[in-house]
């Protein structure tokens, strides 16, 4: 699988913090990569910088998507990072609650739209019809990932694990080509993780949208991924499949505990 996303020597300081040091990985074409480490290890700084909240302070990251010539993004704002193909969602979940679920999926949707400020005042045939074509295309996804029936309903007002769901559909409706889910599983029981864990297996397979992905959960890393690599104090101390990195000693001792292989 040939990579769409590739990082060469990432660093990020803040003063004078190193939260990521030299950091190299790839994500492939067609697969879901976890990204594990404990609290503070720098995944959420990485996942910044890959989105283009902060620039990095060395390094280099590329994307290669459908194939296409790598590009070097450092520096682009994360509107333009987002128009190219990659989304995400954050720990915290950020909709906008007084606004309905189906309203949520449609502003995702923007960025791939042509109207601009004299079409939106003037209202043509063009802009009515990408206008309807938005609401196709933002239900679809609803239905996707079994929120069509919540259509009407202010997000604010959907359980929990909706409200997560909801928060991958707007990332979907953006068109990536790599999605990048920071902690998605956070606060779910038992019965949303496993929804959660067929909803990102599915979108991969069946959405050809590949899967960066950020988690504490140590069963749904293990049963989803194709492969993991695995952070402490800003470093990579491992990179393997899910069997490679369950019986790594170092980061048994770093991370997993020796209960989590018992």
């Amino acid at each position: 699988m040939k990579p769409i996303l590739k990082v060469e020597g990432l660093s990020m300081d803040f003063g004078g913090l190193r939260a990521v040091d030299h950091l190299d990985f790839e994500v492939r074409e067609g697969e879901i990569l976890a990204l594990i480490g404990p609290n503070g290890a720098g995944k959420t700084t990485l996942f910044n910088c890959i989105t283009g909240l902060y620039v990095p302070s060395e390094g280099d990251i590329f994307i290669s998507p459908h194939g296409n010539k790598p590009e070097r993004i450092n520096g682009l704002k994360p509107n333009i990072i987002t128009r190219k193909g990659m989304a995400r969602t954050f720990q915290n979940i950020r909709l906008f609650p007084n606004m309905s679920v189906l309203e949520n999926v449609m502003i995702g949707r923007h960025c791939r739209t042509r109207t601009r400020i004299a079409g939106a005042i003037f209202r043509g045939k063009s802009t009515i019809n990408e206008e309807k074509e938005v609401v196709r295309k933002s239900y679809g996804i609803l239905e996707k990932v079994e929120l069509s029936s919540y259509v009407n309903e202010l997000a604010k007002n959907l359980p929990y694990g909706a409200q997560r769901r909801l928060e991958i559909a707007r990332a979907m409706a953006t068109g990536p080509f790599l999605l990048l889910l920071d902690e998605p599983a956070a606060g779910m029981n038992p019965q949303e993780t496993r929804a959660l864990d067929e909803l990102i297996t599915r979108i991969r397979d069946e959405e050809n949208i590949s899967i960066l992905l950020i988690e504490h959960d140590m069963r749904l890393v293990m049963s989803i991924s194709d492969r993991i690599v695995v952070m402490d104090y800003g470093e990579k101390i491992a990179e393997g499949t899910p069997e490679e990195i369950r019986n790594n000693p170092i980061v048994i001792k770093a991370y997993l505990g020796e209960e989590f292989v018992a």
